[in-house]
């Protein structure tokens, strides 16, 4: 299953629907919005990608793409416009805006998809490229080419599984993880692990990191992420 996560935002219910339902049977994991003041309330920093409508209410595409790219938390993501605008004006508008596609509507659902992946494919090259070596929150620090991690500049002792479990929850802040999930990235390599495995590495590991443990939350019936307090 792909591991991308997109948000479409768009003033076009109908359209947005359409292009949700299109992009999962991709198993890309989709969320909607209906309007730039809508998407902003939302917490974007999760998504790998935007799909984002020019024409919009009050908050323009091209408006909520400038307010994002000057946000240091959100100006790596990459946005794909889809718009009726497509005069060579808008088009280069676009892209100086730092949009890495620009499609014209009408589209075909193909061409969307063969953009997406596009985009997907040369973003995650250049993320690896990139990869950082530490992950911080606060006074929490995950070293991870030493695999250590430290809080206040104290070495906190872990074992492989729990770094592993704090590395993906930190490194994906806001997502929810099922156990299956948990089980299908940690306990790859091993044959029969119960859930039960997974419930007592994140009580053990939410003890170690002390106040940082109350981060480490919960989603009944669905699994477990981290969330920023």
């Amino acid at each position: 299953m792909n591991e991308y996560r997109i948000l479409i935002v768009d003033d076009e219910e109908d359209l947005c629907e359409i292009l949700k339902f299109n992009l999962e049977n991709e198993d890309y994991l989709v969320d909607t919005a209906n309007s730039a003041e809508e998407a902003l309330k939302m917490d974007l920093t999760v998504y790998d990608l935007l799909l984002l409508d020019v024409m919009m209410g009050e908050i323009s595409g091209f408006k909520m793409a400038n307010m994002l790219k000057k946000d240091k938390k959100t100006a790596g993501i990459p946005i794909i416009f889809i718009t009726a605008k497509d005069t060579e004006n808008d088009t280069v508008t676009g892209f100086n805006l730092g949009a890495d596609d620009y499609i014209s509507k009408p589209f075909s659902l193909r061409e969307v998809i063969a953009r997406v992946k596009a985009v997907l494919r040369r973003t995650s090259v250049e993320k690896q490229d990139k990869a950082p070596e530490k992950l911080v929150y606060q006074t929490l620090v995950l070293d991870i080419p030493q695999k250590k991690v430290s809080i206040d500049d104290q070495e906190v002792s872990l074992t492989k599984k729990e770094f592993e479990i704090l590395f993906l929850l930190l490194e994906n802040k806001g997502r929810v993880f099922s156990r299956e999930d948990i089980l299908n990235r940690i306990w790859s390599d091993e044959v029969y692990v119960l859930d039960r495995t997974i419930d007592v590495n994140i009580t053990r590991l939410r003890k170690k990191i002390g106040e940082y443990g109350k981060c480490i939350v919960t989603r009944l019936g669905y699994g477990y992420c981290f969330e920023s307090r």
